[in-house]
């Protein structure tokens, strides 16, 4: 009979705890429809810079799909559908989902391109990308953020996503090259081996640093004949890109 108590125990707690795990998710799930409809709006505030009216509809598929408490510290998780960049440890931090949406955008994905990621950090916006395109590669240059990414991406079950350890202002040329580009860390210019990298009619959005500390988010285009054009979309603020260049 005590063995039949202690099993039925067991039962019980495992049920509750399956119940709150659910009750949790549920929460997560209204709190990121929220964080998504928040976009929505700022998007539409923010046409006048971006030219973009509203997102497109596999961009806002993603940012409904990926789980971005998954990809923030514990301590921070009551705060990770609220819009705004949070810390992630290492001096680095998790882009404002926003920004990750609107520079998800930009690039105007096909669900067969191959993307470049600089700056893998947490591993969102490189679970962003890969719910839109074939193929994401993403370098990290601070190796603990880069193993606890690579290892989070793998237990998500993200299978088309490439990660590296290295510095990404040289890119990742082995797989070279891109349909899209896209830099989560300010430079001081826009690196010529990303240009170089980037497929002919493909485009790079990446942050760079201006005068007086100003950053602006840089679009660069590179057509058919691969003559390459930049526009200018917004004033950003995003950690510096390190590296030994």
């Amino acid at each position: 009979m005590r063995r039949n108590y202690l099993g039925l125990t067991l039962v019980f707690l495992l049920g509750s705890t399956l119940l709150h795990s659910g009750m949790i998710e549920k929460q997560y799930d209204k709190a990121r429809k929220g964080m998504v409809k928040i976009i929505e709006e700022e998007v539409d505030d923010t046409e006048w810079h971006t030219g973009r009216p509203k997102l497109a509809k596999a961009t806002i598929n993603a940012m409904e799909s990926v789980k971005r408490h998954e990809f923030v510290p514990l301590s921070s998780r009551l705060n990770a559908y609220e819009n705004r960049p949070l810390s992630i440890g290492y001096g680095q931090t998790i882009s404002q989902p926003y920004i990750v949406a609107i520079m998800t955008d930009l690039l105007d994905l096909k669900h067969s391109d191959r993307v470049l990621e600089i700056g893998t950090g947490s591993g969102y916006q490189a679970a962003v990308l890969a719910e839109i395109v074939k193929e994401v590669y993403t370098i990290e240059v601070i190796r603990e953020l880069g193993i606890s990414a690579a290892a989070r991406l793998e237990k998500l079950g993200y299978k088309n996503i490439n990660t590296r350890i290295g510095d990404g202002y040289y890119g990742w040329e082995e797989h070279a090259p891109y349909d899209a580009i896209i830099v989560t860390a300010a430079a001081g210019n826009i690196p010529p081996p990303l240009i170089k990298q980037l497929r002919p009619g493909g485009k790079m959005i990446i942050p760079v640093k201006s005068y007086f500390y100003v950053q602006h988010l840089i679009l660069v285009s590179k057509d058919e004949r691969g003559t390459v054009s930049t526009r200018q979309i917004m004033p950003v603020i995003f950690v510096p890109l390190t590296g030994q260049h």
